[in-house]
């Protein structure tokens, strides 16, 4: 017996489409994710007074958590490819609570490990840029690179904007309340994830936005694993694959690697209170939305490369300017880095996303898994260099000058980058099913 899908057919006019409905709450759960992501920066000092740890162990924590967060979103998106999407983000969640809850008991470093830095990696790994890019590949035809300019700020400000109210809580009552409130905040997207996040449009009768039912292509249907070993396998022989991996190393090095776990450490090394140094990063949050959004909107009309490399170049010689910035008092001059790594925070993913689609086509979703896997390889040595940096200098300053050095080093990567003026093929599991089913079942 043969089973028909159901017959699509586009929104009426009076209606919102449905793919905003899943682009609203992917947002949700992006931000529910990260806001566990906030703690590391503001619990630093709160967890090497309570158990007298090192700068460089809790580092190596947030090292281990940044490292699983990239390696797990190439699998994820072969996952959401094999099991769905709102299965795989289900999932995620739950993952992410349970480690951040359990924090509350651990009494010994290698349980930070594992909890922050394991449990908490995979969840939030799961619900990386790996599903953007699934999103926005699946439901929308039109406006992709705004929409992913979007999706993306909500993961990445909602590990800045939590950072007052993670500084508050820990100040009156503990970093233990601190962790079960990002607990609950992870919790609390699970009912609209289970009520609106819907893997296809044909699951819901439509059309992706802008486009027809043939850009509903079938889902893959092979193991996880094979799918994105395979997609790392062909993108390998891509010099620019390498290009982008490379940019991305060091834009993880230059955000969630450094500023985002030592920006707080470190103003408070200079005399600033930690709560102020926190309200300065939920202030990147909060222009990160901003910078990404427009980003997004820039890469549908500019061409990618330029904006990386006025977003890699600008960002270099930013940080250079840091060190003298800070200070007891907070001064015009620091808020002015504030605004402008804000804006500039994430802009790198809808230019780095959209070359991806140009050089690596159905295939883009596994393949930018493993650039952001690169993303987040630069995010852990820099997160645990920083810690190293610290304990032996006394200082953050020669780490704040490498990661400017290093961007400049992304920016002429990224303009280096040839253009592909013809769209890349097809690959055969993305669209045969007969074929996917062979190799899922292991048959030449």
């Amino acid at each position: 017996m043969t089973v028909l899908d159901p017959p699509t057919r586009s929104a009426p006019p009076h209606r919102i489409h449905p793919a905003w409905w899943v682009a609203g709450v992917t947002f949700l759960a992006l931000v529910g994710a990260a806001a566990f992501r906030a703690v590391p920066g503001v619990l630093i000092d709160p967890l090497r007074d309570e158990f007298g740890w090192s700068v460089s162990t809790i580092s190596a924590a947030v090292a281990v958590n940044m490292a699983l967060y990239g390696l797990t979103a190439p699998f994820a998106a072969a996952l959401m490819e094999k099991f769905g999407i709102r299965r795989v983000v289900m999932c995620a969640l739950l993952v992410v609570a349970l480690g951040s809850g359990l924090t509350v008991f651990m009494t010994t470093s290698w349980q930070l490990v594992l909890l922050w830095g394991v449990l908490v990696g995979l969840g939030t790994g799961s619900m990386a840029l790996s599903l953007v890019a699934t999103v926005t590949g699946r439901w929308f035809v039109a406006r992709r690179g705004l929409v992913s300019g979007i999706l993306t700020a909500g993961g990445a400000a909602g590990q800045l904007v939590f950072l007052p109210l993670v500084a508050f809580i820990d100040s009156a009552w503990g970093w233990r309340a601190a962790s079960l409130g990002t607990t609950a905040a992870a919790l609390a997207v699970l009912p609209l994830v289970a009520w609106l996040l819907r893997d296809r449009p044909r699951d819901l009768g439509v059309t992706p936005y802008g486009g027809t039912a043939a850009d509903d292509v079938e889902p893959v249907r092979a193991g996880a694993a094979r799918a994105a070993m395979r997609g790392l396998a062909e993108a390998a022989r891509s010099r620019p694959f390498w290009l982008l991996a490379l940019g991305f190393f060091i834009c993880g090095m230059s955000t969630n690697g450094l500023v985002q776990p030592h920006f707080i450490p470190a103003a408070h090394d200079h005399g600033m209170p930690v709560t102020t140094a926190a309200g300065l990063l939920a202030v990147v949050g909060i222009f990160d939305i901003a910078g990404t959004v427009f980003s997004g909107w820039l890469t549908d009309r500019v061409d990618p490369r330029v904006l990386l490399l006025a977003y890699y170049g600008l960002r270099g010689f930013s940080l250079f300017l840091l060190p003298p910035l800070f200070g007891p008092e907070l001064h015009v001059s620091m808020i002015a880095f504030i605004v402008f790594y804000g804006l500039d925070w994430v802009a790198t993913v809808p230019p780095t996303l959209a070359l991806c689609r140009e050089h690596f086509g159905a295939r883009a979703p596994v393949v930018f898994g493993w650039v952001f896997a690169s993303h987040q390889l630069g995010s852990a040595v820099a997160a645990f260099g920083g810690g190293v940096i610290r304990d032996v200098t006394g200082s953050y300053d020669l780490a704040w000058f490498l990661a400017g050095g290093l961007c400049i080093v992304a920016a002429a990567a990224s303009i280096s980058i040839r253009r592909n003026t013809t769209p890349p093929p097809e690959p055969a599991l993305a669209t045969s099913p007969e074929l996917a089913g062979r190799s899922a079942g292991g048959g030449g």
